[in-house]
């Protein structure tokens, strides 16, 4: 796990580390969807350099049992009051903290937060008068970590909490991209790392767990398609603990994995009405499992269509439920047998994902041949052909500069047709200052690779420059 540190995690783990050398009291809130990788980044932090710290992870239980839990967390790192069995009150338990941290540097980390709030409605306030009148008086750094996102939000950085306006710094921690996800799989040949983190959506749990097998695809058949395997129930598991009726919910996400992108198709594959259906892709947006995509420079929500954002979703909604017969009876090699063919649709998309990200990291190193503000891609009817029209990456500035890409996941080299085709696309944004990217996974004819050495504003990439992001320079214009 150090080079996921090392890389993945580097810019938290950093800014962690500044907070923890102010010499004044800290509170860091961390939050983000489950197996995403929270907890390991707070022990690495504490773990790091051997530092003092009282760890405590809330259950869902009784405010009784959390208070004893919480009380052996604090006995385990002062020994000396291991005589005792609880203590009484969370504010006992808060007023021992705030009096050790008086004489030495001392990290207090919440775990799963929203559990501890469930249980005692009060405890952010019993928090936030402990921090107003004795926490920040010390250089203690206090964590609280969370896995409901709209929880964390809401009730702990939202305007309505009591701890409103107390934090230092937050981090919602995001799934892993393509580049620190292909750090999983070692010596796994360049498709196979974006395999990996096409069935994982760069969960780093699940890109452990795929990992631990002689290949990915190994690791895939094993996780998704056999009874013990870790991942053959975790969509279903997530889904009991976050949601009621995930009958439905896991329905929503068949459908939308199998095709269906507007509301009115969602509602009648799945036979509820339009208002049930919206209440509960709201629900699923705020999981960050859906999200509404809309094409760039769009004006109104009516050309948005509905995506699964969480690839581990896409494929297992995508894959799994037509095979949970041959799953339960036991079948060998269902991977290879029934699921391999249609991996090559599966992972145009993100393709599509990926090709973003690499451009993401280019930007943010200013090495390209401008800097964008957004990106996206672009569909809808072209005013030119009166065509409906597709463009999979679009990147703009202010100032009117626009990167145009095509993404290419094909067992076949792309030519010059695609070039072609990608600038009668680009006859809508005449006015704009167009640059072109080109992605393919099976590389490039001899033709378009000699027009992009003629053509400084073609760029052509594969998927071996996408591993390399790292050591790109900025091509001259």
């Amino acid at each position: 796990m150090k080079r996921f540190f090392d890389e993945g995690r580097m810019r938290e783990l950093r800014s962690l580390e500044e907070l923890y050398g102010y010499n004044e009291f800290t509170f860091a809130v961390i939050y983000g969807r489950r197996r995403v990788g929270k907890t390991s980044l707070i022990n690495e932090f504490i773990e790091r350099n051997n530092r003092k710290a009282i760890r405590f992870t809330a259950t869902e239980n009784t405010d009784i049992v959390n208070l004893e839990k919480f009380s052996q967390s604090i006995f385990e790192t002062y020994p000396e009051l291991s005589s005792f069995k609880s203590f009484p009150t969370w504010e006992g338990a808060f007023d021992h903290i705030a009096k050790q941290a008086k004489n030495e540097k001392l990290i207090l980390a919440i775990d799963e937060y929203p559990y501890l709030a469930k249980a005692n409605p009060a405890i952010s306030s019993e928090l936030q008068r402990h921090i107003d009148l004795f926490l920040q008086r010390t250089d203690m750094m206090l964590i609280l970590c969370g896995s409901s996102m709209s929880f964390m939000e809401n009730q702990v950085l939202g305007y309505q909490s009591p701890l409103y306006g107390r934090r230092t710094a937050q981090y919602r921690i995001e799934p892993l991209d393509y580049y620190d996800s292909a750090e999983f799989f070692g010596n796994a040949s360049i498709d196979d790392k974006l395999l990996g983190y096409a069935v994982t959506g760069g969960i780093p749990l699940y890109l452990k767990v795929i990992s631990r097998e002689p290949s990915v695809e190994k690791g895939i058949g094993k996780a998704f398609f056999t009874k013990e395997g870790f991942l053959y129930e975790e969509p279903h598991n997530l889904l009991k603990q976050e949601l009621r009726e995930p009958a439905l919910y896991n329905a929503i996400i068949t459908t939308i994995a199998n095709g269906a992108t507007k509301l009115s198709e969602i509602s009648a594959k799945v036979k509820e009405e339009d208002s049930k259906v919206a209440k509960y892709i709201r629900n699923l947006m705020n999981l960050k499992i859906l999200e509404k995509e809309l094409p760039m420079f769009a004006k109104n929500e009516r050309s948005g269509i509905y995506r699964i954002r969480d690839n581990m979703y896409r494929f297992w909604h995508r894959f799994v439920p037509d095979t949970v017969t041959m799953i339960e009876n036991g079948n060998e090699h269902i991977y290879e047998k029934r699921v391999k063919q249609f991996v090559p649709d599966f992972m145009g998309p993100v393709f599509e994902t990926a090709c973003k990200q690499y451009l993401l990291r280019l930007n943010a190193k200013d090495r390209l041949p401008f800097t964008f503000n957004s990106i996206g891609g672009w569909w809808g009817g072209n005013p030119i052909t009166k065509k409906e029209t597709e463009i999979d990456i679009v990147a703009s500035s202010k100032d009117g500069k626009l990167i145009l890409g095509e993404c290419k996941w094909k067992n076949k080299e792309t030519g010059s047709d695609v070039y072609k085709d990608l600038k009668e696309k680009a006859a809508m944004f005449a006015e704009n200052d167009i640059y072109y990217y080109i992605f393919s996974k099976s590389g490039f004819t001899s033709g378009l690779k000699e027009e992009a050495e003629r053509n400084n504003r073609l760029t052509l990439v594969t998927p071996k420059d996408l591993l390399n992001v790292h050591k790109l320079g900025k091509k001259e214009v």
